[in-house]
């Protein structure tokens, strides 16, 4: 039986393999592991992609997202507006430092936070606004960033599932006064183990960043901020750096992908396409459909040998880690109807027009 998996490394990294070698040699020879040549190379490299002053690597996604808020003194008594519908970091986050999650419900069609909903979640105790570009497209961010200039609040984008998408042709993980993104090896961009990073145009919050991610020391042993160790593997650094030469290629690729399977399945019965709101240019980290039979259409794609992954089977307010908020079902109805009906298909480097030939087929052949 023919098996294409949900996600595969294969279209990548066997193009990368001699380079990523000699990158692990130079580091090993280096004598330098932490916080050496290699992060400073693929920080400066990092902001320019992004069209940033700054980039400050840290240990991974969470650490990226937990760094920002707490860069903007969010604690106790202060409210971070999340979407309702996202993986469970951007909450935890925000929780870790015990601040207030306002949970705020998505564009039922676009699946990111629905602007209209967010004026009236804020509060004199909104401190940051909290976007997340979810399944590589990009957030209403200018109109986010408008809203939150009205109210004196802050906004800290969430990019790791978005790297080298735009908005009104500017780059995701510029827009917020502080940006956090994942090099999980899995994203757009991805580290061969657990990494991430935050960008800004904001020198201050930049250099209380470094601190921060680094036991809140700018100087050994001289420590400013309660902070922690946050620093990203100077290896990971090596590794980044060849990879974001390829990300743009491989942004294409998946955006190929999408076109193919949005041809393919435009007229296929019992699913809703992923919908791209105007002047959103997204990169597709997951190509998310929609169906009422979900679970029996994931089954029977996987009798065909097809992997599919849900993002995400229990939205954040219905977790037991919620528990003590006392939310109920129904409380988030547009974030749980996603959770019930959300049905991610294989989109990668390396995936071939047969392979979604294949796996539009099966889709149609479903009844």
């Amino acid at each position: 039986m023919r098996k294409i998996p949900f996600f595969s490394f294969t279209g990548m990294h066997p193009l990368l393999r001699d380079e990523m070698t000699r990158a692990f040699h130079t580091f090993y020879d280096s004598g330098w592991y932490v916080l050496g040549e290699g992060t400073k190379r693929f920080e400066d490299e990092w902001a320019a992609y992004c069209g940033v002053s700054h980039a400050i690597t840290v240990a991974d996604g969470l650490d990226a997202i937990v760094l920002a808020l707490q860069a903007c003194d969010v604690g106790p008594g202060d409210e971070v507006i999340v979407p309702s519908n996202t993986y469970i970091a951007s909450w935890l986050a925000a929780t870790q430092l015990g601040a207030t999650i306002v949970p705020v419900e998505p564009d039922p069609r676009t699946f990111n936070i629905d602007v209209n909903r967010i004026q009236a979640a804020i509060t004199p105790n909104t401190k940051v606004i909290m976007p997340v570009n979810l399944y590589g497209q990009p957030c209403l961010l200018e109109e986010i960033m408008v809203l939150a200039k009205r109210h004196d609040v802050l906004v800290v984008e969430d990019n790791a599932q978005s790297q080298g998408a735009l908005y009104k042709g500017k780059m995701t993980g510029s827009y917020g006064d502080i940006n956090a993104t994942s090099f999980y090896p899995g994203k757009n961009l991805g580290a061969l183990g657990e990494a991430g990073a935050v960008t800004t145009d904001n020198i201050e919050l930049a250099n209380k960043l470094r601190a921060l991610r680094n036991y809140g020391s700018h100087k050994k042993y001289h420590n400013l901020y309660l902070g922690r160790n946050g620093r990203m593997d100077e290896l990971q650094a090596h590794f980044l750096s060849i990879k974001l030469n390829f990300l743009n290629v491989w942004n294409l690729q998946r955006k190929a992908i999408a076109k193919q399977y949005n041809e393919e399945l435009q007229h296929a019965d019992q699913i809703l396409l992923p919908l791209i709101a105007e002047n959103c240019d997204s990169v597709y980290h997951q190509y998310v459909i929609l169906s009422e039979r979900r679970d029996e259409l994931q089954t029977f794609l996987a009798d065909r040998g097809i992997g599919t992954l849900i993002h995400y089977p229990i939205p954040p307010h219905l977790q037991p880690a919620y528990a003590q908020l006392n939310w109920q079902i129904g409380d988030f109805p547009i974030a749980e109807r996603l959770a019930n009906q959300m049905l991610s298909l294989p989109i990668y480097p390396g995936l071939t027009e047969d392979d979604v030939e294949y796996i539009t087929r099966m889709i149609k052949n479903f009844r």
